[in-house]
């Protein structure tokens, strides 16, 4: 040592873990509910995929561009975003629906507002609702597993929470049909297996705390069951575990704080049930996240621990 103090600002930690390598694990993650999509749904379910994918990312590109910031594709945010919007989406879908709602996602809801890190809600989340009120009856035609191999009728069929919501349970699926993925419903929603071991990947990598999924995924567990529901089928049926695991855990759009996050899950859970029971919609999930992006500041603010002493001046 020289013996000289070296004083420079925070932070003092450096770490190797960049967005780019986060981006990767979660894109890692989600492959297993891509290839469960494929599975069921057929090729088209890929082209989908692929289709979202390449409007997200040629949409940052030229967005970068135009505004003259630094190019951010490298670092594969675009990628996620598009896999978790056509994960959203129904295997009947238009491929230039799901080209609009790429653009969306990246130029709507994520560079005008600065680019990742400054949008105030989950991109792929606020698209899918976008698209949702603006093509309800596309976003909302769904076929049943394995009717592109001609297996079944390729005619529309019901979700199961639309099942349950018209009341009808006869045709409901088994818990193991809902868990394995051989129900109606959004390419990336189905297999809860395939979500499942994506989630263990990521809090294994450490790239998501199973506070936010765990919280959210039981409250609507213990709320429906309050309310006279069918507590498994309930969790096990549309976009909750999608949601939980890779939605409602976004960096951005999600507490830093423990306890914030369990107040954030548990919000999201609430209004998922309330939604599900009271609403026109059969599905929650999408709604109550953004409502609860939209809270997030607040909780931060109510939750952050406060600096030792801080407000002592202005009490005196």
């Amino acid at each position: 040592m020289d013996g000289k103090l070296i004083v420079s600002s925070s932070p003092h930690l450096s770490s190797t873990v960049k967005t780019r390598n986060i981006m990767l694990d979660v894109i890692i993650a989600m492959v297993p509910a891509l290839i469960a999509s494929v599975y069921y749904f057929g090729p088209r379910a890929l082209a989908l995929v692929v289709v979202t994918v390449a409007a997200c990312v040629i949409s940052e590109y030229i967005s970068r561009k135009v505004m003259k910031r630094e190019q951010t594709v490298g670092d594969l945010s675009a990628v996620v975003t598009g896999m978790l919007l056509a994960f959203n989406f129904p295997a009947t879908l238009p491929f230039w629906i799901a080209a609009i709602g790429g653009v969306v996602a990246i130029v709507m809801v994520k560079q005008m507002f600065g680019g990742l890190g400054h949008n105030f809600a989950n991109p792929a989340i606020t698209a899918r609702i976008i698209l949702m009120t603006s093509f309800a009856l596309r976003m909302t035609t769904w076929i049943a597993p394995f009717a592109w191999r001609g297996a079944v009728d390729a005619t529309s069929t019901a979700t199961p929470l639309a099942m349950i919501t018209a009341g009808n349970t006869a045709e409901l699926p088994t818990y193991m049909q809902m868990f394995l993925g051989e129900r109606a419903g959004c390419l990336g929603e189905t297999c809860i297996l395939a979500l499942l071991i994506g989630g263990i990947y990521l809090v294994a990598k450490k790239v998501i705390s199973p506070t936010i999924p765990v919280c959210y995924i039981a409250t609507v567990f213990v709320f429906s069951a309050v309310l006279g529901q069918d507590p498994v089928m309930q969790i096990l049926s549309g976009g909750l575990f999608l949601g939980a695991i890779f939605m409602a855990t976004d960096y951005v759009t999600s507490p830093i704080t423990n306890k914030g996050k369990v107040i954030y899950a548990i919000g999201c859970g609430i209004i998922t049930v309330m939604i599900r029971q009271f609403g026109s919609l059969p599905e929650g999930v999408s709604f109550s996240i953004l409502l609860m992006n939209i809270l997030t500041p607040h909780i931060e603010n109510l939750t952050t621990p406060k600096t030792f002493g801080a407000g002592k001046e202005a009490s005196k």
